[in-house]
């Protein structure tokens, strides 16, 4: 791999190397991540939720449906200071994590954590992310009614993004979705496995 963590955090990047070893640390104690994730932490994780960051539109409201640890919302917080991201988990103790990783990194101006299922949230966003949270069909019902009109879901997806892609488009066109998109980033880095990610522009 040829990427360099300054190129992909810039002026920013003791911020992602104390999330990296929050992450490696207390999230491994706590169980947001696995210990087998620490060797690969980088290249699996904050380089492969940071590959599509640019795809992200200037000054975007963001929210992370099932953050879990953070991924991929804190690392395009980390990565794109003009965002407000909203970091939607339902379960305490991953909320209480992130709440104590936000305030750790000093991003409370910019990062909310929200404790709450995706339905259960009353407001909407110009981006809607999520990565290995559900497949598509399922994700899309979560998901596109917290994207506001004209806005985007943007969901880093595996192999199967294109099969999972036909397999909800039904859903997806009842949900609004404009036009639909599986791309790849990361090529630029050399990244091992480049990101997938399934983007849907939801109608005006």
């Amino acid at each position: 791999m040829t990427v360099s963590r300054e190129t992909v955090f810039g002026e920013r990047l003791s911020l992602a190397e104390r999330y990296a070893e929050l992450l490696a640390t207390s999230g491994v104690e706590r169980g947001l991540i696995g210990p087998r994730e620490v060797d690969r932490l980088w290249e699996r994780h904050l380089f492969n939720c940071a590959a599509p960051v640019p795809r992200v539109p200037e000054g975007a409201r963001v929210a992370d449906v099932g953050s879990g640890a953070g991924l991929p919302g804190l690392v395009w917080a980390i990565a794109r200071p003009d965002l407000h991201v909203t970091l939607i988990e339902p379960l305490l103790r991953r909320t209480t994590w992130l709440e104590e990783v936000v305030a750790d990194l000093g991003l409370g101006a910019q990062v909310t954590v929200l404790r709450a299922r995706a339905e259960e949230v009353d407001e909407t966003f110009d981006v809607v992310t999520s990565r290995a949270v559900a497949a598509l069909d399922k994700l899309a019902r979560w998901c596109m009614p917290l994207v506001k009109p004209g806005g985007l879901m943007l969901a880093l997806k595996g192999r199967s993004a294109a099969e999972e892609v036909e397999t909800a488009r039904a859903t997806l066109a009842r949900l609004k979705a404009g036009d639909i998109v599986v791309a790849t980033y990361g090529h630029r880095w050399d990244l091992e496995v480049p990101t997938t990610l399934v983007e849907v522009q939801r109608r005006r």
